[in-house]
Parts: C-alpha cells; structure tokens; sequence
C-alpha cells in the first residue's frame, strides 16, 4: 500500500435557507452540483464524555492526515476514499447546510489498527524498526461533529443536532477492482449529559454506496434534506411523559434475552432488537445504578425517556460498525415499547 497526499475535500455549493433557533427545519432546495473550495476552519469541541467506548481511541484529524496510509483495492490499485476525505466530505456539506451556525471540530475515534512496514524496513528485527519504518491505517472509524446553536431540552437534558458517519474497511472488497464504497452516515442529537447519541431512522443511511467524494457530497445532503428534525424531537419529548413499570420493566429485560434464542420463523414476525445480552444486562444493571436515568426513587417507575437513555448508554460498548444500526435500533424499540404501553400490537410481545 502506498503513502498518499490528499488533497483537500471540495463540496458542492449549497444554497440554503439559516435554521431558525432552538431547531425548527424548513423545506430545503434541491441539490445543485456546483463544486467550489469551501473554508474548513471549525470551533473545537469541548471535552465531554465519549460517544463510543468498545475498544475505540480518539485520534486528530491531522494524525490521519500525516501518519496514516490510505488502503488501495489491489487488482487496480485504485485508492479507496479515505477516512479524512469522508470526514471533511460530510463537514463541508454541512457548513454549506447551515452557512450561519456554529459547527464543531469532528471529534473522531478508531479502532482495528492495521500495522505494516515501509519497502525498506522489509527485513529489519522488530526491536530496530525507527517509527518512519512503520505503516498504519485504521479499519473502523466513527466521527461526529455537533452544531449546538441548534438545540432543543428534554426533561433538563440538552440535545445538540450533531452529523457523523462510520468508515469500516472490513466491509470492503479490498483484494478486486475499485467498486462502489459503503459508508453510513446520520444526523441527530446528542445528549449532552451522557453524549448518548439519539439517532432516528429518516436520519440514518445505513449503507450509502458511492464512487467518489462528489457522490459521497450528493447523498449526505440528501439525507439532510430528508431528515424530520420536528418527527424527531417529537418522538423523543413524548418520552418523557410515558412511564414503565418496574414488572414491565423487567418483562422487557426477560423477553429481550429470549429474543436471541427464539426460533427464526417466530424471531422474524416480531420487531429487530438488535441489543445483545451484554448490553441488556447493561441496562438491568443501570436501572438501578445510572447516575441520570435509573429508576424513580419513591416508586417502582421509570420514564421511557430514560428507559431510552439506558438503551443509548448501553449502545456504547458496540463496535464502530454495529453502533449506528443499534443506535437507530435503540429509537424505534423506545417508540415501539412506549406504543405499546398504549395498547398497540406491534411490540407488546415485548411487554406480554
């Protein structure tokens, strides 16, 4: 794999009407594939707790710029797009989204270090190899990057709209020819007071294939534009007015593990829950113990804002490429579970 030098990201030049404030989101234009350089000077991002634990680290952009190589496909020795080149894609686009809002620095964490050696480190003994010797690149890799002009409450927890993606090289080809290259890419919220991140599904690509970093711009305002800010807070605020009872509670936590080991036609007919029996122990285990979400102190409640917040906090320890499909997961079982409260059919297998 050869070193490459990137060059910088251009993005298409967007028209778009400013966000009112806290959030309120207009119809927006059509997309016009006109390309020109955009500024790409950010606001740093404070530091807070982190988004995805698992087996992740945060790095810099300028260390995936300056000590990080770029995997190629082998058969042509095309070069893939690369982790900085999705990353400034997608803030580019979205600072021409929205022209007059703050918008952070991308806060980028990886894992699956992939190591190699320079053509003239081939023989050198592991205890003589200089750093310059050494090749590295990371096969997953998630960014976010909140814009917290636009915001909204919900039961005293302050939501910052934030825009990332994931980057999973395990999820490529690499030994065939350049093809169509995945990535998934959101827009949400996320909860400043445990950086739990409230992805919904109008908001979430699940697999966005593209050829270049022009397509890659195409798609990422398309799902801006589709994105239902209002549905979406919406859905989130009615949680907080929803209660679960401790026996519901732990009916849901009992059901969830049986989930895995139901037979695949009966699994099939029910809702995804994607959560594993890791995670749902978890959230048993937060019920009681989580420092912002556990159960009512003076009765044997919980809200479903919380019962949310518990399935966000769990979601943490998934790997980068399972995060963002149980994040999304996480939203529509607290929407299912909260309906059926309510006497609707569709998740009270769940609560039964």
């Amino acid at each position: 794999m050869e070193a490459m030098q990137l060059q910088p990201v251009k993005a298409p030049n967007l028209t778009m009407p400013v966000v009112s404030r806290p959030v309120r989101m207009s119809v927006l234009p059509t997309f016009n594939p006109v390309i020109e350089s955009v500024a790409t000077e950010v606001v740093e991002s404070e530091t807070r707790l982190p988004f995805i634990e698992a087996n992740t680290k945060e790095v810099s952009m300028q260390h995936l710029k300056d000590d990080c190589i770029v995997p190629v496909f082998s058969k042509d020795n095309e070069i893939t797009i690369s982790h900085v080149n999705f990353i400034e894609s997608v803030w580019n686009t979205a600072s021409q989204v929205f022209p007059r809002e703050q918008i952070n620095a991308p806060v980028v964490r990886v894992s699956h270090v992939i190591k190699g050696r320079t053509p003239e480190a081939i023989y050198k003994p592991v205890s003589a190899l200089l750093e310059e010797d050494k090749t590295i690149y990371y096969e997953r890799m998630m960014f976010c990057f909140e814009i917290p002009t636009i915001y909204e409450d919900i039961a005293g927890n302050r939501l910052n709209l934030t825009i990332g993606g994931v980057r999973a090289y395990n999820h490529e080809n690499l030994y065939s020819k350049k093809g169509m290259e995945k990535f998934k890419v959101f827009i949400g919220f996320k909860n400043l007071v445990c950086c739990n991140m409230c992805v919904s599904t109008d908001g979430y690509k699940s697999e966005l294939k593209v050829m270049n970093v022009i397509d890659l711009a195409r798609e990422v305002t398309m799902l801006l534009q589709s994105y239902n800010m209002d549905k979406h807070l919406q859905l989130m605020s009615a949680l907080q007015n929803s209660y679960m009872s401790e026996t519901e509670f732990a009916q849901f936590l009992g059901k969830s593990r049986m989930y895995q080991y139901l037979p695949a036609h009966i699994r099939k007919s029910l809702p995804q829950m994607l959560m594993t029996d890791t995670q749902i122990g978890l959230v048993a285990r937060a019920y009681y113990a989580d420092e912002n979400f556990a159960r009512m102190e003076n009765t044997p409640q919980i809200s479903m804002w919380n019962v949310y917040n518990l399935l966000t906090g769990a979601n943490k320890s998934s790997y980068i490429d399972n995060f963002l499909d149980r994040a999304n997961n996480a939203s529509l079982l607290a929407d299912g579970l909260n309906r059926a409260l309510y006497g609707e059919n569709e998740f009270s297998w769940f609560l039964r």
